[in-house]
């Protein structure tokens, strides 16, 4: 979480810098700010959007050609001015103020060892000015600096215990910044004109400045100057890392005709899946890489490891794997598998799911995979650049572009699209997928983007759901088998967005506890597909109507499911079979965004959440 820019230039980079943070906030909100070199260190704070933060900027005139900028998601302390980043240190018995200080510091991740390091910090005299974990760096910095910015870091990082990026510059050496990563995101950006270099958490925030990034590595420590930058890796021993052209995402920052992000990223679905799965023409196990074809000939189990919504989605996979497949299948939230004991297999297939690539507890979650000689491993992810992928001997990058809206939906169905591709690619790897079975599944993928189009139209229905759910402050979601991740994933939207407490069970589960809470002012949302269920989810209906429940049902157009008192039902176009759970999703995405429009929440923005969890 959190978002970092930094640059140094010749020219004046301030815009840069808040521009920057604007294409970042979907990473932290809870309070910006902005430092600056100008005759001495300069910064404005804000706990407000980074729109108030440039309004501030502009009013203090504030100018310079070596800056940083962070956008807050808060850890330690709450959302408050003094919080807020950058932090600035001005040596023993000094506080530094807005327009003082020797060193300018922003930080993204969380120092464990911060009140150890904190004690030892006050008893050589330094003044803490916040609760923050970060303004221990930048006084350890300050406490180990002798004339040069970039030593004082690698001294003070061997200090830390945790994660971090960092950035950081000093009023003594005003065309010099300094930065280091671990267990954080950190790129390296090359400007064209005016010598300029440039660190940021993500290459968004450089779009429209330079397309020339490095993806640093981690253990990495980098040192930018005017016109030049140098590398060193967790040795301290320079490295080169690859400049690779990255296209720019600024249009992915506009908004066009919608009034948020996610209800765009909704829409954008039939191209996102489209663009997934583009030059899928047949299925092999090379669509994973070179290597796919004997790692999948050697596994006989798969683990799945995702956090979240990409949690869910492996929780479908888990149906998918097992019914087509035919390979036990795994499911494990990845915050929680490293620290259990389990029970390791080499001939495991490692599937981690994530959106960035970047997701701190999967990428550790991994690690600890790995580390018990589960060395087969694949990931399932939206960006290519990303240490997971990196990290990963194999992998299908999902193609659903930039997600800027906190609460995930183009990346989620993206994520379904690429791991039915992994489960037809292990089963035909086995020899459980025939030429015709192939060919059906390609038609039936190939037709995905229409049909997401055709549910996306039965949103004036979802509309009128919404009205009715804005007046709630509880509900609950069921499915069965295929489905029942489907129901968790939309209670998690409602939940996220509406601040409604939702939750969700398979419909089977009704009678062991759940049917307790069921009012009618409990409005229950069910999916309903014509599957081999379908009779049984109908029982589970009646159970909640006798009970005085009110039921939202999305039900298949051949389901023999309709309108009565106390049912409001939504037919979908058609009915979908293996690939159902991507479709229904969607009128569950739009209901948890209509009925948080209705009820006047921040969509894009929710409370207390931010897009990129980099942070354990």
């Amino acid at each position: 979480m959190c978002g970092i820019v930094a640059a140094v230039s010749t020219r004046n980079i301030v815009p840069i810098l808040v521009q920057g943070l604007q294409r970042l906030e979907y990473r932290g909100y809870d309070s910006c700010g902005v430092a600056v070199y100008a005759d001495g260190l300069q910064r404005a704070r804000s706990t407000s959007r980074v729109a108030e933060l440039q309004t501030q900027v502009a009013a203090d005139k504030l100018e310079g050609g070596t800056g940083i900028a962070h956008t807050r998601w808060a850890t330690h302390g709450a959302p408050a001015v003094h919080n807020a980043h950058p932090h600035f240190s001005h040596g023993p018995g000094a506080v530094p103020t807005n327009r003082a200080g020797r060193v300018a510091l922003v930080h993204n991740g969380i120092i464990e060892n911060h009140e150890e390091l904190r004690s030892a910090l006050q008893a050589k005299g330094y003044v803490f000015d916040s609760q923050t974990d970060t303004e221990v760096i930048v006084h350890l910095v300050d406490s180990l600096y002798n004339g040069d910015l970039f030593e004082a870091l690698k001294l003070a990082i061997a200090q830390l215990h945790g994660a971090y990026a960092i950035a950081a510059f000093c009023k003594d050496e005003p065309t010099r910044v300094v930065g280091a990563r671990s267990g954080s995101p950190l790129i390296l950006g090359v400007g064209k004109e005016y010598s300029e270099c440039f660190l940021a958490s993500d290459a968004m925030a450089l779009a429209g400045v330079t397309d020339q990034i490095l993806y640093l590595e981690e253990g990495d420590v980098v040192d930018i100057q005017l016109g030049k930058y140098w590398v060193f890796d967790k040795q301290h021993k320079a490295v080169r890392r690859e400049v690779k052209t990255v296209q720019a995402h600024s249009g992915a920052a506009e908004l066009g005709p919608y009034r948020h992000y996610m209800q765009k990223e909704i829409f954008e679905q039939p191209s996102a899946i489209a663009n997934t799965l583009e030059g899928v023409n047949a299925i092999v196990p090379e669509l994973f890489g070179d290597d796919a074809y004997r790692v999948f000939k050697d596994i006989d189990s798969v683990l799945i490891l995702a956090c979240g919504t990409s949690y869910y989605s492996g929780c479908t996979a888990k149906y998918w794997l097992e019914s087509i497949a035919k390979i036990p299948t795994q499911v494990e939230v990845a915050s929680e598998y490293r620290y259990r004991t389990s029970v390791p297999n080499p001939k495991t297939l490692v599937v981690t799911i994530t959106q960035s690539g970047e997701t701190a507890d999967t990428l550790a979650a991994l690690r600890h995979a790995q580390s018990l000689g589960m060395t087969q491993t694949l990931t399932i992810c939206n960006v290519a650049t990303s240490a997971m992928v990196r990290e990963c001997k194999l992998a299908y990058v999902t193609r659903a572009g930039v997600e800027i809206g906190v609460a995930s939906t183009k990346a989620f169905t993206a994520q379904l699209a690429g791991l039915f591709l992994l489960t037809l690619a292990l089963a035909q790897s086995k020899g459980r997928l025939n030429d015709e079975e192939e060919a059906g599944h390609l038609k039936a993928m190939r037709h995905l983007p229409t049909a997401l189009a055709a549910v996306l139209a039965l949103e004036p229905q979802v509309i009128s759901w919404a009205e009715d759910f804005a007046k709630m402050e509880n509900a609950l979601f069921l499915g069965r088998g295929l489905h029942y991740p489907i129901a968790m994933e939309g209670a998690l939207k409602l939940k996220e967005i509406s601040y409604i407490h939702a939750e969700a069970y398979p419909a089977g589960e009704l009678k062991h506890g759940p049917l307790a809470l069921v009012t009618s002012a409990m409005p229950v949302v069910a999916v309903a597909p014509n599957d081999s269920l379908l009779e049984k989810l109908k029982s589970n209906l009646q159970e909640v109507r006798a009970r005085g429940g009110v039921l939202y049902v999305l039900a298949d157009a051949d389901s023999r499911l309709g309108n009565s008192e106390g049912v409001h039902v939504i037919r979908m176009p058609e009915h979908y079979g293996a690939l159902s759970p991507l479709l229904h999703v969607l009128p569950l995405q739009l209901l948890a965004y209509h009925t948080a429009c209705a009820r006047g929440t921040d969509v894009d923005k929710p409370r207390n959440l931010a897009k990129s969890v980099t942070v354990e």
